[in-house]
C-alpha cells in the first residue's frame, strides 16, 4: 500500500518553474515572492462528494472543476491568480481515481497558470479542500461593499446552463437505471442537454475578463449559490438594493432551446453553479466598459441597475424577487 508520501510523488509534485515559487510541494511549507507594491488574496473552498458535485462525476472534471470555483473567487476581487494549496481526504488510495483527478486539476491549473505549492493528504470521506493565493495592486481589490446607487448591474456571459446541466443529468441517471431494469436502449443526450452538463462539470474561471471588469466596475463577486442569493449578499454589503431587467435578460441558446423562459429564469435566479462574474460599473464608465470588453471578445450583458431601496431585489415591474439559491446548511 502506498503511503501520503508516495501519493503526493506520483500524482502533485509537478515540476514548477515560476520565478516567484522560492519553495514549493516537498517541504513543510511554501516560500513565496510577493511582487511589490501588491496585496496578497487568499480563499479557501471545499467540496464534498455528493453535495458539490454527483456521486458519478468522473475524477478528472472533480479535478478540474476544484480549481475552478477557487479561481473565480480571485477574479472576483480583480486580482492575478497565482498559487494554490491542496488538502485531499479520501477513503482509500484508489489509483485511478487519483489520476483522473490529478490530470483535471493539473489541466485546470497549466490553463491558468497558477502553482500547486503544497498541501495535504489524509483518509476519510471524500472531500477537496483548495486554497488559493493571488496578487493585486495595493488599494485595488474590487469589494461588494464599494456599489453605489445608479451603477449598472452586470454579468459575465449567461446564467442558469449548470443548474439545468444537474437536472438533465439526474434525470438522465434516473433513466438509465429503469433502461438497465427494462433491458431498453439508453436514452441519448441532445447536444444542448450535453452542452449544459459540461458548463456543470467544467465552468469557465472569468480570470481574463476580470482583467477588464477590474478597470471599471466599483463592486464584483462571483455567482456560485445562484444570481438573487449572491446578489442580496452584495447589496447587503453596499446598503443598495436592485432592480433586475427579467425581460430581457439574456441565456445561451441551448438553455433556451430546452426549456420555457419561466424555468429558464428560474435556473438562471436560484440554479448556482455558474461562476460567472457579478458587478456594478458606474454609467460614466459604461461606454468604454463595453467597448474593452468587445475589443477582447468578450461576453457579458447588462441585467439591472442599483438603487436606494434597502437590500430588495425588484424586477422591472416592481415585483419583489425573492433570494433563493443553493444552501450550505
Amino acid at each position: 500500500m502506498a503511503g501520503e508520501f508516495d501519493l503526493i510523488a506520483n500524482y502533485f509534485n509537478w515540476l514548477d518553474t515560476s520565478d516567484n515559487v522560492q519553495l514549493g510541494v516537498g517541504d513543510d511549507a511554501a516560500v513565496l515572492a510577493i511582487t511589490p507594491n501588491h496585496e496578497l488574496v487568499i480563499s479557501v473552498d471545499t467540496l464534498v462528494s455528493g453535495v458539490h458535485y454527483p456521486l458519478d462525476t468522473s475524477p478528472a472534471d472533480i479535478g478540474y472543476k476544484s480549481l475552478i470555483v477557487n479561481l473565480s473567487d480571485i477574479a472576483a476581487m480583480g486580482a492575478v491568480p497565482k498559487w494554490f494549496t491542496l488538502a485531499l481526504t479520501l477513503p482509500e488510495y484508489d489509483e485511478n481515481w487519483l489520476e483522473g483527478f490529478s490530470s483535471g486539476l493539473k489541466q485546470a491549473a497549466t490553463e491558468y497558470g497558477v502553482a500547486l505549492i503544497g498541501g495535504d493528504t489524509t483518509r476519510g470521506a471524500t472531500t477537496i479542500s483548495i486554497q488559493i493565493m493571488g496578487e493585486v495592486v495595493a488599494g485595488e481589490a474590487l469589494k461588494r461593499s464599494a456599489a453605489m446607487s445608479g451603477d449598472d448591474l452586470y454579468i459575465s456571459n449567461t446564467l442558469g446552463d449548470a443548474a439545468a446541466g444537474l437536472l438533465i443529468h439526474q434525470e438522465n441517471q434516473a433513466l438509465s437505471q429503469v433502461s438497465r431494469a427494462s433491458n431498453a436502449p439508453l436514452k441519448k443526450l441532445s447536444d444542448a442537454e450535453a452542452y449544459c452538463i459540461s458548463r456543470l462539470n467544467r465552468p469557465t474561471a472569468r480570470v481574463a475578463e476580470s482583467r477588464v471588469i477590474c478597470q471599471y466596475a466599483t463592486a464584483c463577486m462571483d455567482i456560485s449559490d445562484g444570481l438573487l442569493q449572491d446578489l442580496s449578499h452584495l447589496l447587503k454589503a453596499s446598503q443598495l438594493g436592485a432592480i433586475i431587467d427579467t425581460a430581457n435578460m439574456a441565456v445561451s441558446k441551448q438553455l433556451a432551446s430546452l426549456y420555457s423562459r419561466r424555468e429558464v429564469l428560474k435556473f438562471a435566479f436560484s440554479g448556482g453553479d455558474d461562476y460567472e462574474l457579478l458587478f456594478s460599473v458606474p454609467k460614466h464608465h459604461q461606454v468604454h466598459f463595453a467597448a474593452a470588453m468587445q475589443k477582447n471578445n468578450m461576453s457579458f450583458q447588462r441585467i439591472g441597475e442599483l438603487t436606494n431601496s434597502g437590500d430588495e431585489i425588484r424586477d422591472e415591474q416592481g415585483n419583489l424577487l425573492s433570494a433563493g439559491g443553493f444552501k450550505h446548511f
